[in-house]
């Protein structure tokens, strides 16, 4: 491993360590050096801010992971990937958000979930006898990214107590078939 995968590394414990006590606004750049043991111009060589660390610690924690799930037979195993990661992190997932970096959070997971869902979208896409555009498949993706993470916020504003495999087997249940169908009427829609 890389010096600066080290550090990077280092920086991303003392954060988690220190969201496990304090708000994330309430964290400093001094503060989060110290406890990690380095100066503040080598948090500057590896990230512009806290949010950039945090989003690295997502980054790396989970998204890099998902790769496998991002296709019809997977998507509903990394979805709950995902929500395990999240309720075994949740004092820092839950400090997140509700911190003043809750947008990132959500911008976040918004990314994470249109990721596989447009895998998911694109691939149905391809077993229809009349294909739709790339924005027609954007859009439909783009729907149904924002019903399952509000799914997930929800969840988040509740505590995440809820077993993580409810919430999947709930939106799997709704969304069985949908895609398709939402293809389907891409075609039968008539042009304004």
């Amino acid at each position: 491993m890389s010096y600066s995968q080290v550090t990077k590394n280092a920086l991303a414990r003392s954060l988690k360590k220190l969201m496990l006590t304090k708000p994330l606004h309430k964290i400093t750049i001094q503060q989060l050096t110290c406890d990690c043991g380095v100066t503040r111009h080598t948090f500057y060589n590896h990230f512009q801010d806290i949010y950039e660390l945090l989003g690295w610690v997502y980054q790396t924690e989970i998204i890099e992971g998902l790769e496998p799930y991002r296709n019809c037979s997977g998507w509903k195993q990394g979805f709950l990937s995902v929500l395990y990661y999240t309720q075994s992190n949740k004092t820092i997932c839950l400090n997140t958000f509700h911190s003043l970096g809750r947008e990132h959070l959500e911008g976040f997971l918004y990314g994470v979930i249109y990721e596989v869902v447009i895998q998911v979208v694109e691939e149905l896409n391809m077993k229809e006898p009349e294909r739709v555009s790339t924005q027609a498949m954007q859009d439909i993706a783009d729907f149904y990214t924002l019903a399952i993470l509000e799914q997930v916020i929800h969840w988040l504003k509740a505590g995440a107590n809820t077993d993580p495999a409810q919430i999947v087997d709930k939106v799997a249940r709704i969304m069985d078939g949908s895609i398709s169908r939402s293809l389907a009427n891409y075609h039968t829609a008539p042009i304004k």
